[in-house]
């Protein structure tokens, strides 16, 4: 069987097949460490291809996989249950507030470690996706990722509140200063019903507006983070 474009080939598409949509999610695979101190997920196989032949004529062979992962692994949704109990879980996100988000991007990779309200643009922020690109994703994967990481201060996460953002998102370990037991953004963002997505990469191949922000977690009962498949859709003239 073959596709009308091979997956290898993606990557040597038209860039008019291929450049309206940015991938902003981390890879998840094998081992890999997402936050420091939680166990790395572990993908094998439920059921290889060399035993699904037993099931099957020959010729036919399927192979069905297996991870196990704590729900804050590589690119991941905070739903408001991950920091308030009986708050919305990730299967109670509704899609109109992790799809087709007017996006906007908060420049920040010289503001330092605490983001404060200055990097706030004056125009509207109502119902938008609001994306920090600090550009320490170059970091992940590696020891420093989680150490000194850019965060937002409790004066900024209340200022996207009252601004009426629809979603924030960071390219970073954490919208809070981890030494701060009190996770004063994350407070404010989720008792405001607002998700967060934390491990972004990939924000500087987007423009400060002009997309659409996409990032929706598998319909999970009981979860208040699950990753997801974050990315843009750019909107062209």
């Amino acid at each position: 069987m073959r596709y009308a474009v091979p997956f290898e080939r993606l990557e040597d598409a038209p860039v008019s097949e291929r450049a309206r949509l940015v991938d902003l999610s981390h890879v998840v695979a094998d081992g890999l460490v997402t936050y420091p101190g939680l166990p790395p997920p572990v993908v094998g196989e439920h059921l290889s291809r060399a035993d699904s032949r037993a099931h099957y004529a020959p010729g036919t062979e399927f192979q069905i996989g297996r991870i196990e992962l704590v729900a804050n692994t590589g690119t991941y949704v905070d739903a408001p249950s991950h920091r308030f109990e009986g708050a919305a879980d990730v299967a109670a996100l509704p899609l109109q507030a992790l799809a087709d988000l007017p996006g906007r991007v908060i420049r920040a990779a010289d503001a330092g470690r605490r983001l404060g309200t200055a990097l706030l643009p004056p125009d509207d922020l109502a119902g938008c996706a609001v994306l920090f690109h600090t550009g320490w994703s170059r970091h992940f994967g590696t020891p420093r990722y989680g150490e000194g990481h850019p965060f937002l201060d409790a004066a900024l996460a209340r200022a996207l509140v009252a601004r009426g953002a629809a979603l924030v998102g960071i390219d970073s370990l954490n919208v809070d200063d981890t030494g701060d037991p009190t996770r004063p953004a994350h407070t404010a963002l989720l008792a405001a019903g607002i998700p967060i997505v934390e491990h972004l990469t990939g924000l500087e191949a987007l423009p400060a507006r002009d997309f659409r922000f996409y990032a929706v977690p598998a319909k999970v009962r009981g979860l208040g983070s699950f990753p997801v498949r974050a990315f843009a859709r750019l909107v062209t003239g």
